[in-house]
């Protein structure tokens, strides 16, 4: 028989609320929130640590390990912080996130992308073109839970990775992985005359495009052709594109 919570004050409520509120509390936990009932159908199809479960109305399905608890609805508001929070809320176990050895021919780099949305958005493109993302420091945390929700299970599909820039670049000169910007400077070239079979990508923030250092790590930029009108493209959406042509130069797409 399942637990019963029906107190706001509840440790366990406290618990889940820092893990939503604090990228340090996640870390020092080791644990990430994820909320309804597809997700955590997703988190238990691939296998993905399940510690606890919090849900109202009907008992989800079987979450193997998990420590299942009914709470009030009164309660359920307390430990989501959404404003309409859905009927399940969980926590998983926080994945490893260093570099793989060797790294992918092919993937991503995130710089100082913080809206969380933005993150998710390009894990879910990642995915869905089956190349890898990597995030530097100074990104929207990977397992916020708004960058979880807009993931859409991506963080249980696929190792998520995050590094210093020293680590990148020390890693991509070793492996002869060539890193590329998406800006314009001199040395721009267009996206689609490079060869993108073996490559790092950078994709900047919107504010204030790629930092300096990164720039200085990177063989050479990359351009998104577009129209003379525009200026730039949000950050997801330059990911798309560039997510795109490196799934095509695979052959993954045709």
């Amino acid at each position: 028989m399942a637990e019963l919570i029906s107190s706001r004050g509840n440790p366990l409520v406290g618990h889940f609320k820092k893990l939503a509120a604090s990228r340090a509390y996640r870390e020092e936990s080791g644990e990430f929130p994820g909320d309804g009932r597809k997700l955590l159908q997703e988190a238990v199809r691939w296998g993905a640590e399940v510690k606890t479960v919090l849900y109202t109305g009907d008992v989800p399905p079987e979450v193997p390990g998990a420590r299942l608890v009914q709470v009030t609805e009164s309660v359920m508001q307390a430990a989501s912080r959404m404003d309409t929070p859905q009927d399940v809320l969980f926590s998983c176990r926080l994945p490893k996130q260093g570099l793989p050895d060797p790294l992918p021919a092919q993937f991503v780099v995130l710089d100082g992308v913080q809206d969380p949305g933005n993150v998710g958005t390009i894990l879910r493109t990642a995915d869905a073109m089956d190349c890898d993302v990597l995030v530097l420091p100074g990104c929207a945390d990977l397992f916020s839970p708004k960058t979880v929700r807009a993931a859409m299970g991506v963080h249980f599909r696929r190792a998520l990775r995050r590094c210093s820039l020293e680590e990148l670049s020390a890693r991509t000169k070793a492996e002869h992985i060539p890193l590329y910007a998406t800006a314009l400077r001199e040395d721009t070239v267009d996206l689609r005359k490079v060869a993108l079979n073996r490559a790092a990508v950078v994709i900047g923030s919107e504010g204030r495009g790629i930092s300096p250092e990164v720039m200085a790590c990177c063989t050479a930029a990359l351009k998104i052709p577009m129209s003379p009108r525009c200026e730039s493209l949000n950050a997801a959406a330059a990911a798309t594109i560039v997510l795109w042509e490196m799934a095509r130069a695979a052959g993954h797409i045709e």
